[in-house]
């Protein structure tokens, strides 16, 4: 898969779904973000890059309803929120899809598709197994997902086709926006594609897409819009018409910082 097999095209602006305005968080006299904007948008992804301790966990916690920030605004399509629990995100339409997918292994793919949300019928409350296995099924091969064998453990499946898995059920169950926190790491150049295959359709269906990953190359071939955090502030903040994948690249390698090291120690290296 080559940057010109994905790439976006831009389009006249899309309603805008989840706004950051000046948002910081801090942990007594941490400060883990400070003054983040950002904003995600309809049909479009969203990439969040940065190295480790860059803020992009505590981002997310803040978009999950895991924790709340202490300064700026968030805004779910146009209005002021704060998020007191995870269950408060889920019903405005934000799923996030962590990196860890919590999944159950040894439990069938339709048993995952549907954890925490089984369709019982009568009133004994009995799982409606049939039902619950023609969805799934079904739902996945929406995605493009293709699994013969509902009933096999999805722990059997790549690391690829369970994070897949992760964004269908997040769709069916009514997500809006997708938080998917750096879905293609420890993957293979493979199953990587296959991923991002998916955060395209995820895309293409009309969803909003936050993409956490420290791979600009990654980013590049599914991105709409490009923010680099660095130590809790906003380094980078462009669309994708404004920067190149090799400029993307240098700025998460430590753009201007770097460039200065690297003429200080070519100097030291001449001399």
């Amino acid at each position: 898969m080559t940057a010109t097999d994905e790439q976006p095209t831009p389009d006249a602006p899309t309603p805008t779904m989840v706004e950051l305005a000046d948002v910081g968080k801090s942990y007594g006299n941490v400060h883990a973000l400070r003054g983040v904007s950002l904003s995600v948008r309809q049909g479009e992804v969203t990439c969040v890059l940065g190295d480790n301790g860059a803020g992009k966990s505590t981002l997310i916690k803040i978009l999950a309803g895991l924790h709340d920030y202490n300064s700026g605004q968030m805004l779910i399509g146009g209005e002021h929120r704060h998020f007191a629990s995870p269950r408060e995100a889920q019903d405005a339409g934000i799923a996030t899809v962590y990196q860890d997918l919590a999944l159950a292994p040894l439990m069938a793919v339709w048993r995952n598709f549907f954890l925490g949300n089984e369709i019982a019928r009568g009133p004994f409350g009995r799982l409606d197994i049939g039902q619950m296995r023609q969805i799934a099924s079904a739902e996945l091969a929406k995605m493009g997902i293709h699994i013969p064998d509902i009933d096999r453990p999805v722990g059997s499946l790549s690391g690829g086709q369970r994070q897949c898995v992760a964004i269908a059920r997040a769709i069916y169950f009514g997500a809006k926006v997708i938080i998917l926190d750096e879905p293609t790491a420890a993957l293979g150049v493979k199953q990587a594609g296959v991923v991002l295959k998916y955060i395209v359709k995820a895309r293409d269906a009309g969803l909003g897409v936050v993409f956490i990953t420290h791979n600009p190359h990654h980013a590049y071939l599914v991105g709409n819009h490009f923010v680099v955090l660095k130590l809790g502030r906003v380094s980078l903040d462009k669309a994708r018409q404004e920067i190149t994948v090799d400029e993307l690249a240098g700025e998460m390698a430590g753009g201007d910082e770097l460039q200065e090291l690297s003429h200080e120690l070519s100097g030291r290296v001449t001399q």
